[in-house]
C-alpha cells in the first residue's frame, strides 16, 4: 500500500477514516500496526498541537486589538447567547459601523438573510440575487442562530414553532433573520441584549 502515488493515497485514506473512530491522545499512533500509518498520526497530532498553540496566541492578538477598536460593541454582541469571541470578532470587523445602514432592512439584506430588492426610480422590480451582500455575516448569524439554541430551554421552544409553522430548515433561516434585527437594534441603541424582549418581541 506504500508504494507509488495511488498506494500513499489508500494509506492516507486508511489512516483518515480511522483518525476518526480512535480518540486521540498520546498512544493513539501505537494503535495500529503499520509503522507507516504511526509515523503519520505522530506528525498529525504534532501539527494539531502546533497549530493550537498558534491560533491560540493570535485569537488572543486579535481580541486585544479589537477591544482597543471598539471594546464596548464587541461586549454588547457577547450578550447575545450563542456569540461568542470568535462570532462577536467577525461581526465586529463585517459591521463596522451600524449607522452605515439606514434601516434594519439594509442590514438583513447586507447579511443576505433576505433577498435584495431591485429598484428603479424609486419603484420596486422584484429581488435580486442571493450573493448579493456579505457572506461573513450571513455564515455569522447562521452559526450564532444555530448556537443560540444550546442550554437555552426557552429559545428551543421558540424554534419549535417556527417549525411547525415553517418547516425546519426555514425556522433556522428566520431565527438568524430575527438575531440579526435584534443586533441591529442593539447597536443602534447601544443596549444589551434582552432574551425575553428577543422572544416575545
Amino acid at each position: 500500500m506504500t508504494r507509488g502515488p495511488r498506494g500513499w493515497r489508500d494509506l492516507r485514506g486508511q489512516r483518515l477514516a480511522l483518525f476518526h473512530t480512535v480518540p486521540v491522545c498520546p498512544g493513539t499512533p501505537e494503535r495500529f500496526a503499520d509503522p507507516a500509518v504511526q509515523k503519520t498520526i505522530e506528525v498529525d497530532l504534532a501539527l494539531i498541537t502546533s497549530y493550537d498553540e498558534l491560533l491560540k496566541a493570535l485569537e488572543l492578538s486579535i481580541l486585544k486589538t479589537a477591544k482597543q477598536h471598539d471594546a464596548h460593541t464587541l461586549s454588547l454582541l457577547q450578550t447575545v447567547p450563542g456569540i461568542g469571541k470568535i462570532l462577536s470578532l467577525v461581526l465586529l470587523y463585517d459591521i463596522h459601523d451600524i449607522d452605515r445602514f439606514a434601516s434594519v432592512q439594509d442590514f438583513v439584506s447586507s447579511c443576505r438573510l433576505v433577498k435584495c430588492a431591485k429598484e428603479s426610480a424609486g419603484k420596486r422590480l422584484g429581488t435580486s440575487g442571493k450573493k448579493i451582500g456579505n457572506g461573513h455575516l450571513k455564515w455569522a448569524f447562521s452559526e450564532a442562530a444555530t448556537l443560540f439554541l444550546r442550554n437555552n430551554p426557552a429559545g428551543q421552544i421558540s424554534l419549535a414553532r417556527l417549525e411547525k409553522k415553517h418547516g425546519k430548515g426555514k425556522a433556522l433561516t428566520i431565527l438568524a433573520h430575527k438575531l440579526a434585527r435584534a443586533v441591529y437594534d442593539m447597536l443602534k441603541r447601544q443596549t444589551a441584549f434582552d432574551l425575553d424582549t428577543f422572544l416575545h418581541g
